[in-house]
């Protein structure tokens, strides 16, 4: 089988129409990222001209991806891919005018609050979203009613306690704690009251896509890929996640600053 056909998938026909060689030129993490951003993407109304926000966005295929599929102005942030080497990449794509690479932290975004229609995240967000007070400081950049969308590697149920037997030699380490399922993801996001989800679900089959893919842009990496056929689906596949900010959602303000009002005091007791 040749890369063409393995890249082409009927599951993901707006995906398929990009070449081969341009995708796999932009590979920055273990799954292919305009699969994710299509299946994302049908569960999300975006119209011409709307702001997003790519969030952790790698080489900034998705948000190529995003502006010539729906038109919409797109802020492509990431912290570790260079936004010189992705600006020479959406300049070749024809979408300058839409399409913004910025070297940004998730964790200390530079826009102004209620900026953006959407935020969206493409196998990213399980290095930062877990945190607690995350989504709250993340909620404030999109309006009210705006879309927060995520699609990443999880796991189709939680493990709770030791790896499974099957799986005990490939995952371990920071694997076992930061992948999760879709329902953990709803239950971490509604417990906050800042969003209300209209979608949080499973691939079907993701699995093999995300085998698929490992075979294509690292076909060395054996131990993954046996852990995932080993696997079948039990554990593992892709997951989405999307909610529509509250308009009454209080939101914790982590960027705060106290007063610098120094008044001298003395020091000890009895130096008055």
């Amino acid at each position: 089988m040749t890369v063409d056909q393995r890249l082409a998938s009927d599951r993901f026909p707006r995906a398929s129409a990009y070449h081969p060689a341009w995708v796999l030129a932009g590979v920055s993490g273990g799954a292919n990222p305009l699969w994710l951003t299509e299946w994302l993407c049908e569960a999300i109304d975006l119209r011409r001209g709307m702001r997003v926000l790519d969030l952790g966005c790698g080489r900034a295929l998705s948000s190529v991806f995003l502006r010539r599929e729906f038109g919409v102005e797109v802020w492509a942030a990431d912290l570790w891919c260079s936004p010189t080497e992705n600006s020479e990449r959406i300049r070749d794509a024809g979408v300058e005018e839409g399409v913004f690479p910025i070297r940004a932290d998730a964790r200390s975004l530079p826009f102004a609050e209620g900026f953006f229609d959407a935020i969206l995240s493409i196998d990213s967000f399980m290095y930062y979203g877990t945190d607690d007070l995350y989504l709250s400081d993340l909620a404030r950049f999109v309006k009210p009613g705006g879309t927060l969308g995520i699609a990443l590697a999880g796991m189709v149920t939680e493990v709770d306690g030791p790896a499974p037997a099957h799986l005990a030699e490939w995952w371990a380490g920071d694997m076992a704690y930061c992948l999760h399922s879709a329902e953990w993801w709803r239950r971490h996001w509604e417990r906050t009251g800042i969003v209300d989800i209209s979608v949080a679900d499973t691939l079907d089959d993701g699995w093999r896509f995300w085998r698929d893919w490992i075979k294509v842009v690292a076909p060395a990496n054996e131990r993954e890929i046996l852990a995932l056929e080993t696997d079948a689906g039990r554990h593992f596949g892709y997951v989405r996640v999307v909610g529509r900010r509250r308009a009454d959602a209080q939101l914790f303000d982590p960027h705060l600053t106290i007063p610098a009002e120094y008044t001298k005091q003395p020091l000890l007791r009895g130096s008055e």
